[in-house]
C-alpha cells in the first residue's frame, strides 16, 4: 500500500496539467499545486516540525487548508483538524490532548485562538498576512522549493480526527496512511467515480466526509472545488461554473440546495452522482432529490470516523431508509443489545447494536490516550459502534439510532448532556431533557423539553445558551414546556418517551413571581 504522499506524487505525475483544486478565482493544476505544497513542506521543516508531530488546524475548506493536509502527508506530520467554530476551551483541549507542536488557523477562528491559553505557547500560523505573533501560511506557500520527497510510510499515522461521546469529552481517532488510502479507494469504487470527476469540497476537512472527498478526488485526477462555508448561492455557483460531477453531502445541505429559490435543474445539470452520509435522510427528501437531479447513482453511505465504511446502498431511492450491505473492506453484524461479543447475532428484524470488523483495511486501532474508551468499543476484533439497527429479511441494514442517545443534526454530533447542563444553569429551569426529533432539513433537530420554575420565554433560554458559550450548532432549535419530565421508577430519564411523543405539554404556564422549586 502506498503512503499518501507517494499517492499524491503519483497523481501529479499522471495528470500534471489537470485541474486539481479550485477556490473562488484560484485554479491550480496538479503540477502547480504540488509546487506550492512542496514549498509548504519546506516551511514545516523550517518550523522545526518532525515526523510524527501533531499540528492542530482550525480552518474552513480553503485551498490553504487542503494544501496543508497534503503537506503533512508528505512530511509525515499528523494533521489534527478541529471545527473552525471551536471555542477557546475546545482549542485548549485539542492542543493539550494531541500534544500539538503548532497551530494553524484563519480569520474566522482568530478570536478564539487569541483567547486560547495553550495556543500562546505554540508556534502559530495564520492563513493570510502575518499578525499577532503568527506566521503567514500564504508566505510559506508562495516560497520556492524543490519538489517534496515523501517522508512517511504506509504504516505511519496520517491524521487524527476528534469524535464526541456521551460525556462530550472528545476522543481522538488516529488513522494510518494505509487506512486512509484504503478508505479513499473504497470511496472511489463504491461511488463509481470516473477519471477526472469534480467534487464540491464543502464537507469540512475536520470531518471524515470532507477528508475522504479530498483524498478520493486526488486518486482519480479530479478537482476539489472548495466552498469555505456552505451557502446555497455559493454552492450552486460552484456547481454550475466548475461543472461539478458528484456531490457527497449530509442530508441537511441537500435539503437547503433543493428548496432554495435559486435552484434549478439546469444549474446542476453536470451532477450525475449523489452520495450522502452523516445522518439519515427522510423518504420525502430522497424522492425530491431523485426527481430533481435524476442521478445515475444515488448512494447512502453509513460509516464513522473510526471505520470509514460500514455499509453502502448504491440504489438508495429503491429502498428508503436502507443503509445497504457491507462495504468492500468490511464485514458488518448486528448483535443483541448488551452483547459482549460479535458471535451471537440478532435475528432479521431484531434491533441490536451494529458491530464492524477491525480486520477491514479502513479500520482504526483504538482511541488516542483513552484506554477505557478503546476497551469499551473494541472487543475481540470487532468495533462496537454504539449505533442501533437491524437487518431486514433481504439482508439490508437499517440504522435506527444511537445507543448512547447522541443527536446527529446536520451531520454534527451533539451530546444532549452538554446542552442539558447549559440550560440547567438558567434560574427558571427546574428540569430539562434534550433529544433529537426528526426533521427533513436537519435529519434531527435539537429539542429541549423544559419544566419551568417560573415564567421564561424560549428567546430568553436561547439567549442564555448563546451567552453561556454553547456552540451554535448545539443550541436547541425548539423548546417544549412540560409539567413533568418522564422518568423510570428508579429516576432514570426516559428520552424515548419524549421522542415518541409520550408526554404532556404544560397545561398552565407559571407566573413570573413563582419561586424556584428545590
Amino acid at each position: 500500500m502506498l503512503d499518501l504522499g507517494t499517492s499524491l506524487l503519483a497523481s501529479v505525475e499522471r495528470d500534471p496539467n489537470a485541474l486539481a483544486i479550485s477556490d473562488g478565482d484560484l485554479d491550480l493544476t496538479y503540477g502547480e499545486w504540488f509546487a506550492k505544497i512542496s514549498a509548504l513542506v519546506d516551511g514545516l521543516d523550517a518550523m522545526g516540525l518532525k515526523q510524527g508531530d501533531h499540528v492542530v488546524t482550525v480552518m474552513q475548506n480553503r485551498w490553504e487548508n487542503a494544501s496543508l493536509h497534503w503537506a503533512c502527508q508528505l512530511a509525515g506530520i499528523v494533521i489534527t483538524p478541529i471545527n473552525w467554530r471551536a471555542k477557546p476551551d475546545e482549542i485548549d483541549y485539542a492542543l493539550a490532548d494531541s500534544e500539538a507542536k503548532a497551530l494553524f488557523y484563519q480569520d474566522v477562528s482568530a478570536e478564539a485562538v487569541a483567547e486560547s491559553g495553550k495556543a500562546q505557547n505554540l508556534p502559530r500560523v495564520i492563513a493570510g498576512d502575518a499578525e499577532g505573533g503568527a506566521h503567514s501560511l500564504n508566505d510559506m506557500l508562495a516560497a520556492k522549493a524543490a519538489d517534496a520527497t515523501p517522508q512517511a510510510s504506509a504504516d505511519d499515522w496520517s491524521l487524527m480526527l476528534y469524535t464526541s461521546g456521551t460525556t462530550s469529552r472528545p476522543k481522538g481517532v488516529p488513522r494510518r496512511h494505509r487506512a486512509e488510502r484504503a478508505a479513499a479507494i473504497a470511496h472511489v469504487a463504491q461511488n463509481l467515480y470516473r477519471h477526472g470527476e469534480r467534487t464540491l469540497g464543502v464537507m469540512p476537512l475536520y470531518h471524515t466526509m470532507g477528508v475522504r472527498s479530498l483524498l478520493a478526488t486526488s486518486l482519480i485526477g479530479g478537482a476539489f472545488v472548495c466552498l469555505r462555508r456552505f451557502d446555497v448561492e455559493g454552492a450552486l455557483r460552484a456547481i454550475e461554473t466548475k461543472k461539478v460531477t458528484n456531490l457527497y453531502l449530509v442530508p441537511t445541505l441537500y435539503h437547503d440546495i433543493l428548496h432554495h429559490k435559486a435552484f434549478s435543474k439546469e444549474r446542476v445539470a453536470s451532477v450525475t452522482k449523489l452520495g450522502f452520509a452523516g445522518a439519515s435522510m427522510t423518504d420525502g427528501l430522497m424522492k425530491k432529490l431523485n426527481e430533481a437531479f435524476q442521478p445515475e447513482l444515488f448512494v447512502n453511505h453509513y460509516g464513522s470516523s473510526e471505520v470509514y465504511t460500514c455499509t453502502i446502498d448504491q440504489k438508495a431511492p429503491l429502498k428508503p431508509g436502507s443503509a445497504g450491505r457491507s462495504g468492500l473492506n468490511q464485514m458488518i453484524r448486528v448483535v443483541p443489545l448488551g452483547a459482549n461479543d460479535a458471535e451471537t447475532r440478532a435475528k432479521p428484524g431484531e434491533e441490536g447494536e451494529i458491530v464492524a470488523s477491525l480486520k477491514g483495511d479502513e479500520a482504526f486501532e483504538g482511541y488516542w490516550k483513552r484506554p477505557e474508551a478503546t476497551a469499551k468499543s473494541l472487543r475481540d476484533g470487532w468495533y462496537f459502534t454504539g449505533d442501533t439497527g437491524y437487518f431486514d429479511e433481504d439482508g439490508d441494514l437499517f440504522v435506527t439510532g444511537r445507543a448512547d442517545d447522541m443527536i446527529i443534526t446536520g451531520g454534527e454530533n451533539v451530546s444532549p448532556v452538554e446542552v442539558e447542563s447549559c440550560l440547567s444553569l438558567h434560574p427558571a429551569v427546574e428540569e430539562v431533557a434534550v433529544v433529537g426529533l426528526p426533521d427533513e432539513r436537519w435529519g434531527k433537530v435539537v429539542t429541549a423539553f423544559v419544566k419551568r420554575s417560573r415564567l421564561v420565554a424560549e428567546a430568553d433560554l436561547d439567549a442564555h445558551c448563546k451567552t453561556s458559550g454553547l456552540a451554535n450548532f448545539r443550541r436547541p432549535r425548539a423548546y417544549v414546556f412540560v409539567d413533568q419530565i418522564p422518568k423510570s421508577p428508579v429516576g432514570k430519564l426516559l428520552r424515548r418517551m419524549l421522542v415518541s411523543g409520550d408526554f404532556e405539554a404544560e397545561k398552565t404556564a407559571p407566573s413570573g413571581n413563582d419561586a424556584q422549586h428545590s
